[in-house]
């Protein structure tokens, strides 16, 4: 099967060293921004300074940091999906040394009377996405270690959330009725694209990943719901929520 594509046997051919040169050590945390409106905000706000930059043939992705509260924290303004992000991730560490990834996002919510109003902390990512089994033996979930620390920091700071399952998947256009049926009858109550990916390859180096997300859009098997898309997408709440994290880290 092609979902057993985990090999932990056998060296790659190749590492980022043969790109980048020798790994490099300038902080220990890094946020994960998908929101171009969050990203440019981020940058008239604070006093960034460029430190490296991802390299690919379709652009080169920069990577800034800043001071807050006198710890300095790495940013950069990530490729949507499982792959590009957990790729992106896997290069920022080996450029800046950070090995805390702090991760926030928008989701489709599965059930909005458990959802609506809060954040989401998932506990576990459904893997209907290809990054993960590369990264990690063939399972229909992987756990999200840091969960309960994201849980334990919203109680801290009074804010509603809600634990649970999650759904992580390739292909949005193809979230049929019947899939979100079963996904829903499992128990995930969001769905987003990156979450399965991205703690597969933390696990497998070593790093901490904190995630949270917020819904906007609502799945059902009768009606699709998009009037709450654009903010949970866009809104700044979830980066100052993302200082609050990097604060207790």
């Amino acid at each position: 099967m092609i979902t057993d594509s985990f090999d932990n046997i056998t060296e790659p051919v190749f590492t980022l060293k043969d790109f980048y040169g020798e790994k490099k050590k300038m902080l220990d945390t890094c946020i994960i921004i998908f929101s171009i409106e969050i990203y440019e905000t981020v940058l008239t706000t604070f006093l960034c300074s460029k430190i490296t930059e991802i390299n690919a043939p379709n652009g080169a992705v920069p990577i800034y940091k800043f001071s807050y509260k006198g710890k300095e924290i790495a940013f950069y303004l990530s490729a949507i999906g499982s792959t590009g992000t957990s790729e992106y991730c896997i290069e920022a560490n080996w450029l800046t040394g950070a090995e805390k990834f702090i991760m926030f996002g928008s989701a489709g919510s599965l059930n909005k009377e458990k959802t609506q109003g809060k954040f989401v902390v998932p506990t576990e990512a459904y893997r209907d996405e290809g990054m993960s089994y590369h990264y990690a033996p063939p399972s229909d979930y992987i756990e999200i270690q840091n969960h309960e620390k994201i849980a334990a920091i919203f109680e801290e700071l009074h804010f509603p959330y809600v634990k649970g399952r999650v759904w992580t998947t390739d292909a949005f256009l193809r979230e049929t009725a019947g899939q979100v049926a079963m996904r829903q009858k499992e128990g995930c109550i969001a769905v987003e694209m990156e979450l399965a990916g991205v703690q597969s390859v933390c696990d497998y180096y070593g790093f901490a990943l904190y995630d949270f997300l917020v819904t906007g859009d609502v799945l059902s098997e009768e009606k699709y719901e998009v009037e709450s898309f654009n903010d949970a997408n866009h809104n700044l709440d979830k980066f100052y929520i993302a200082l609050e994290i990097a604060k207790r880290i």
